[in-house]
């Protein structure tokens, strides 16, 4: 069951890119790196064919023979390395190619519909998913079938050597033919269960490995975002217990995958060394018998091992193939929680109307508990609302239902056609890069406004020292504080100028006068501007039109409060 979980695992991961709209171009760079490495094979018979006639002319004493033969093997040797070298490097160009494919795609899905925001809580690590897990899903996946390939290959081309060079040998009266390369696939046979039976349990631990490894590396990230609110606390030992118990996480692992990984290498090697020993063992007899001769001798011991190799393709890429078996499991589990994160829609519906109306609407936890019923009001173009209630009675939550990301909620929202909507969270969010981005965001470079335009705005929002710092690329929400954070997302608000804006506690960081400049900033630059705030002050009343005041058990209040 578990093996054809994980072929079906391997399918879904495999099929995409090989019908895309790239797949001739795919499929034809990867019948060239077939094609190289059957053309390697073919070199490496006549290499055998060549060991043959050098080690008799050797035990011969043909010494006019020795250096053209020396030449001859000269050349299928370098072109053996032309070939090798260019089937390593065009299978890169394809991994590099099949990888790009599958990075956008899972990019797409992953930031498509708001899945990142969703997906939260169920699955660990997604940037480890992309950045890691695809690169190697799509290397092993390359590397193990074009070497199996070859490998079918080389048994199929050397099987037929070895048959021919083996000759027969009977046994209780039984004559059989090509005896050796009948040994050859049992032994081979034989290994191959052994190793699945010594090795299978190094799939569970490299997934656990890549998932603790991943978890260890997060959890530092996590100090570096937040270093500031950590040495305020003076929280170093607690960041220091909690890196210690995830590295134990990783070193405990690592010393069971180690435990099995000797296991495993014991059981490869003395496997493959025995196969080293097992041709001469076989073929003495007729060589002391002076049925072959010396070079016969190595021939067969050269085609056996290449026989020998290509059957025990699955043990001496057992390590590799647990590798890729853990791939995949987290690569089809990610893909699995992106598809239940989008079949988990809000029932809220969007209708237009001339102002902003809601109707009907249900607000509740993922546990099922109801912080808002029946919600229903509607807002005159250019007022303002102001949302209260006490802390965790869902203010936060009807602003990202507002917004559309919050799949809990039921009912209707109606706006204007074409209106542009803005929110703002308590917690700007400012991408790395220069203070241009972070002040046009979520817009691109290529669409912002002029400089006059942005240093215009940086006064409005009192952030005169940032003006000559358009173009200076830095980690700009560790340098500004958050209440400049907050003036930069008021700037922003002013460089897009939204029919409708939604400010969750954008202010909170501000002091009231500050908090009074903002909002006035607004109506006097945009006072078409519809304005839905959540907050606590009690100054803020005076700045808005209606109330809205929640009790987070799903009633709710909705008074005129003047401005």
């Amino acid at each position: 069951m578990e093996t054809k979980r994980l072929l079906r695992g391997f399918w879904s991961l495999f099929k995409g890119y090989w019908s895309s709209e790239d797949k001739w171009k795919a499929r034809g760079l990867l019948a060239v790196v077939i094609a190289m490495n059957f053309a390697m094979v073919y070199l490496l018979v006549k290499l055998n064919e060549w060991y043959q006639i050098f080690w008799d002319a050797l035990q011969n004493y043909e010494q006019e023979r020795f250096f053209p033969l020396l030449g001859q093997f000269t050349a299928i040797a370098f072109i053996y390395i032309i070939i090798a070298v260019y089937a390593v490097y065009l299978r890169q160009m394809l991994q590099i190619k099949w990888r790009t494919w599958m990075t956008n795609n899972y990019l797409r899905d992953w930031m498509g519909g708001q899945t990142y925001y969703r997906l939260q809580d169920a699955t660990d690590n997604p940037d480890q998913r992309i950045s890691e897990d695809i690169g190697q899903f799509v290397n092993l996946s390359l590397t193990l079938l074009i070497n199996f390939l070859k490998q079918l290959t080389t048994l199929a081309a050397f099987g037929v050597v070895l048959w021919n060079l083996s000759g027969s040998i009977t046994i209780a009266g039984l004559v059989i033919p090509g005896y050796m390369f009948w040994f050859s696939l049992v032994y081979s046979g034989i290994g191959t269960v052994f190793a699945h039976k010594v090795g299978r349990k190094l799939i569970g631990l490299n997934f656990d490995q890549q998932k603790y490894e991943a978890d260890f590396r997060f959890s530092m990230m996590r100090v570096r975002e937040n270093s500031e609110s950590i040495a305020f606390y003076r929280g170093e030992q607690a960041e220091m217990e909690g890196f210690n118990l995830k590295f134990s996480n990783v070193i405990k692992n690592y010393w069971q995958l180690m435990k099995k990984t000797k296991h495993l290498n014991f059981y490869v090697n003395g496997y493959a060394q025995l196969a080293v020993i097992v041709p001469y063992l076989m073929a003495y007899p007729r060589y002391f018998a002076k049925e072959i001769q010396l070079g016969g001798l190595m021939q067969i011991s050269s085609a056996f091992g290449r026989v020998q190799d290509a059957l025990s393709f699955f043990v001496d890429s057992y390590d590799t193939l647990a590798s890729l078996a853990a791939v995949i499991n987290r690569l089809t589990g990610f893909t699995e929680h992106m598809q239940e994160a989008k079949t988990v829609q809000s029932k809220v519906t969007t209708a237009t109307a001339p102002e902003l109306k809601i109707s009907a609407l249900n607000v509740s936890l993922p546990t099922g508990r109801e912080l808002l019923k029946k919600l229903s009001l509607q807002l005159q173009n250019a007022k303002a609302l102001l949302v209260t209630g006490s802390s965790g009675c869902g203010k936060s939550t009807l602003l990202r239902t507002l917004a559309g990301i919050w799949a809990y909620a039921s009912g209707e929202i109606s706006l204007p056609p074409n209106a542009r909507v803005m929110f703002l969270p308590q917690k700007p969010y400012l991408p790395l890069g220069t203070l241009r981005r972070a002040l046009i965001y979520p817009a691109a470079e290529k669409d912002s406004p002029s400089d006059d335009k942005l240093k215009q705005t940086l006064r409005l929002v009192d952030l005169p020292a940032l003006i000559d710092k358009l173009d200076t690329a830095d980690d700009w929400s560790r340098i500004l504080s958050l209440g400049e954070q907050q003036r930069l997302a008021f700037a922003r608000v002013l460089l897009t100028a939204p029919d409708y804006v939604f400010l969750d506690e954008a202010t909170s960081a501000l002091d009231e006068p500050r908090e009074l400049e903002m909002y006035e900033l607004l109506r006097e630059q945009l006072p078409k501007a519809t304005v839905v705030s959540v907050g606590h002050r009690s100054t803020l009343f005076k700045l808005h039109d209606v109330e809205l005041n929640l009790d987070g058990a799903g009633n709710y209040n909705l008074r005129t409060i003047g401005g």
